[in-house]
């Protein structure tokens, strides 16, 4: 069923059976009871999970366990939000609020409940109340499974923004995809790779409210109808094709230490027709069910393999279902509301997208508002302008959407004419303003001339929004300079930067008490936790003996917990005492994990050297890896390969015990970053200068009292200016020396050439399985300039040698570096897109005279 209309003009008895509203009396009934609230007693929060435990999932007394447990108290949880989120959604409603709506394929939310009840305040109460029933509220956190709704930084920065939009007072909603399996479930068997449906649903999710009453239709494939009106008006209808349903699924997104409870919506596609009974009678079995699974294919994927055409199709309907679904939704809110219209929609909306995949909202809001709507093009155009930004996160031309103009008009035949049109009207502005410049038309058409032509994705998000920004100072600048620079040229006041930051509260309060509870103690007050700022004043006791012996105390617990979870996984035992070394992200060519790994040879090899003297002053070191491949990315995926063959090789060499150990740690995911992070004493953000856009975990671990070894790239860049050039590791290439770098014949390292000696011999394996990844280095393309750093990168690793050994000055380093992080919050970067980009004021939901319900 799709969303009901109004029935306002209708009598009480007129209006179907199932959506009447109640009678006025039971109305006034209703709001008084639907007016309580839970109460927070350790008692009542028992008496909630055993209700839970008995009539929700109807478990008997003599059938519990600890997952059950976890379901129950995550219902419990759930409640308590969802009283804060009808609160919330009806203050928003009555005091008519411009809302932010916050496109993004994925959001890598992690674990839901600890995160709720830390943001609730209600940690002590649950940690008794659990404990009442026989169990640790640490066990029962680690029931959840995380959600498989992202892949990498682009969607934690999404699952961050909507953390500090909640916290910070903004009426936001978060719009996605409801993934079935997630992008999949890494396992590692000898060493490869392997790709596992990531079953994140098996056992339902209880923070989820199925909204079967929210559903839209979408459309594809068909053709276009050309229409004549009465006074001569030519109009366009999209007919035929394919039709399936949108169903929505909510989750409520907590504040901290607030009563603003944001909303994450994603769809799940639909068959119009479930199953086929006709089929079925003839005996035709899956033809009968064909419709069902195919529909169910476009939400069952993230990022489904688009190496195929039927891959690429995919992509572009799952875009599309996405993007449609969240206009028909927004556009309904919005014509609810009395005396509004779609005119305002600027006023009363903000859609921001994250990165080019719903670039194709900008094409389906003219499509609504002008084909159904029936307002003009010119003023359906400054409506949609004025109603969206846009974020890029990539500064590789190659990394820009781009889809084949043929796929387009199978799939989406009305939208290519609207790209077309949208195109021509801007075509036209390029010519008045560059009068003769051709080439400068070819550069920013939306549509790429060539025997295949494509539709530039990122070319309409830029000319379909009124503000276009980057994700870190030095992305901001690259993107002005070469791959927009002809946009910037034409619009430089479209272009801001909006340098990303991470949310504090999951990254330092849950996945690191120990440390949070340290600072709160030093200053006084959690206030820094909504005011990260405040961290400034940590630097204080840099210098101070009993807190620095604390601070390090405390990473050694960490570093402790850690060593056990790598045990459990791999089976590899690392020494707590060992500098923990820690490169976990995405793999791709760009971050460069093939120089970690060819470094780690150069250190098994120089280990192998020593004296037995010689080796008892050596730092230990544990080299930690951790991050998942792209299916159809081989080089990629050999880099895996390379470097759990060199874990094999140096873990199981007795002869230099516990001075080297390598480790990849399988299925990264938030939960396992969120073990990780705390533990580490150096991490590694090494990408190619230029290649990064910004990067987040480079945040998350300087926070968590480590330091950085990088290259002057993405957030790198602010961090150092931050924290202070002396509290971070820097090397390599700069950007504005890479393109030279790239066009000369740089010399092989004597160091590099003794590692690609050592591969040759086939110590860790086949050569020739390695090539692939290998022969650019010696061979003078090598794009990504691991060679040209690589001595560079040997030089800066000594460094951090010798300065670990010191650990005085080692700690006094990490907690001047804490002590510098407070521009990277996520507040921080939220306040400043609702200041300078959403014009959105927070608004506080007001406390309610309190009434509980027992």
């Amino acid at each position: 069923m799709f969303r009901s209309k109004s029935f306002s003009h209708l009598s009480y008895n007129d209006i179907p059976l199932e959506l009447r509203p109640p009678k006025p009396e039971g109305k006034v009934r209703l709001q008084k009871l639907m007016g309580t609230y839970l109460n927070n007693t350790n008692d009542s929060i028992e008496r909630q999970i055993s209700d839970h435990l008995e009539y929700t999932l109807a478990r008997s007394s003599s059938n519990i366990d600890t997952f059950g447990v976890y379901q129950a108290v995550a219902y419990s949880v759930r409640d308590r939000l969802i009283e804060l989120w009808n609160d919330s959604q009806t203050h928003f409603t009555t005091n008519d609020k411009k809302r932010i709506y916050y496109l993004s394929i994925e959001y890598l939310m992690g674990r839901s409940l600890q995160n709720a009840i830390i943001n609730l305040g209600l940690q002590n109460n649950y940690v008794n109340a659990v404990n009442h029933i026989g169990y640790a509220l640490e066990d029962v956190y680690e029931m959840e499974q995380d959600a498989a709704l992202g892949n990498g930084g682009l969607g934690r920065l999404a699952a961050c923004f909507l953390d500090s939009l909640a916290t910070q007072n903004f009426p936001a909603w978060g719009y996605g995809i409801r993934y079935t399996y997630g992008m999949f479930k890494q396992s590692v068997h000898e060493g490869h790779q392997i790709e596992l449906p990531d079953f994140w649903l098996t056992r339902g999710n209880p923070w989820e409210i199925e909204r079967n009453d929210v559903s839209y239709p979408i459309q594809f494939y068909g053709h276009i109808h050309r229409v004549t009106s009465p006074n001569g008006e030519i109009k366009y209808r999209w007919e035929g094709g394919e039709q399936v349903i949108a169903v929505a699924y909510d989750t409520p997104i907590p504040g901290f230490e607030t009563r603003n409870t944001c909303n994450i919506r994603l769809w799940s596609s639909r068959p119009f027709c479930e199953f086929d009974l006709a089929h079925f009678n003839m005996g035709d079995y899956f033809q009968a069910v064909e419709d069902k699974q195919k529909t169910e294919n476009i939400t069952s994927i993230l990022y489904p393999n688009d190496s195929t055409t039927a891959g690429k199709e995919l992509r572009l309907k799952q875009q599309y279902f996405f993007v449609s679904a969240t206009l028909q939704d927004i556009v309904r809110r919005i014509k609810k509301k009395k005396g509004r219209s779609l005119v305002e929609l600027p006023e009363l909306a903000a859609i921001q997208l994250n990165d080019t995949h719903p670039t194709i909202a900008i094409a389906e809001l003219m499509r609504i508002l002008v084909d159904i709507e029936e307002i003009s093009w010119n003023q359906a155009w400054d409506i949609v302008v004025r109603t969206f930004a846009f974020t890029n996160h990539t500064v590789m031309p190659e990394a820009l959407e781009n889809w084949d103009v043929e796929l387009f008009e199978r799939l989406l035949p009305r939208h290519l004419q609207i790209i077309y049109d949208i195109n021509w009207h801007f075509m036209n502005l390029v010519k008045e303003k560059f009068p003769g410049d051709e080439a400068k038309l070819g550069r920013l058409s939306i549509i790429q001339e060539g025997p295949v032509k494509k539709i530039r994705m990122a070319h309409l998000a830029i000319i379909g929004s009124h503000c276009v920004n980057g994700v870190a100072k030095i992305h901001s600048e690259i993107i002005k300079e070469t791959i927009f620079k002809d946009f910037y040229e034409l619009w430089p006041i479209k272009f801001q930067n909006k340098t990303n930051g991470v949310t504090p509260r999951r990254w330092m309060l849950a996945a690191n008490p120990g440390l949070s509870d340290l600072i709160t103690k030093y200053l006084g007050s959690n206030s820094w936790l909504t005011n990260l700022s405040l961290l400034r004043n940590v630097a204080k006791f840099a210098n101070d003996a009993e807190f620095l012996s604390e601070f390090a105390r405390i990473k050694h617990q960490n570093k402790v917990r850690l060593s056990g979870i790598v045990q459990q996984l791999t089976g590899i035992e690392l020494n707590p005492e060992a500098l923990f070394d820690v490169q976990v992200k995405r793999i791709h060519e760009y971050k460069r994990q093939l120089l970690n790994a060819l470094y780690v040879i150069h250190r098994y090899i120089t280990i192998k050297r020593l004296t037995f003297e010689e080796r008892k002053k050596y730092v230990k070191r544990a080299i930690i890896f951790a991050g998942k491949a792209a299916p159809g990315y081989l080089n990629a995926k050999l880099i895996i390969k390379l470097i759990n063959s060199i874990a094999e090789v140096v873990n199981n060499d007795k002869s230099i015990g516990d001075l080297l150990k390598v480790v990849f740690l399988p299925n990264y995911n938030v939960s396992l970053c969120e073990k990780i992070v705390p533990a580490n004493n150096i991490s590694q953000h090494i990408s190619t200068a230029g290649t990064e856009a910004s990067g987040t975990s480079c945040m998350k671990f300087v926070m968590n009292g480590g330091l950085i070894i990088g290259t002057m790239d993405g957030a790198n860049v602010e961090i150092r200016e931050e924290i202070g050039s002396e509290n971070i590791f820097i090397f390599g290439a700069t950007s504005e020396q890479v393109a030279g770098l790239r066009q000369k014949s740089n010399p092989l390292d004597e160091a590099l050439f003794d590692v690609l000696t050592t591969l040759q011999s086939g110590l860790f394996g086949s050569y020739s399985l390695f090539e692939p990844v290998l022969a650019n280095l010696s061979s003078g393309s090598d794009y990504y300039l691991v060679a040209a750093d690589f001595r560079s990168y040997i030089e800066v690793q000594k460094t951090i040698d010798i300065t670990y050994t010191k650990s005085d000055v080692w700690n006094n380093m990490c907690v001047k570096a804490v002590s510098g992080m407070g521009k990277f919050s996520s507040d921080r970067t939220i306040h400043e897109y609702a200041k300078d980009i959403w014009g959105v004021e927070p608004t506080i939901v007001p406390q309610p005279t309190e009434v509980v319900y027992q």
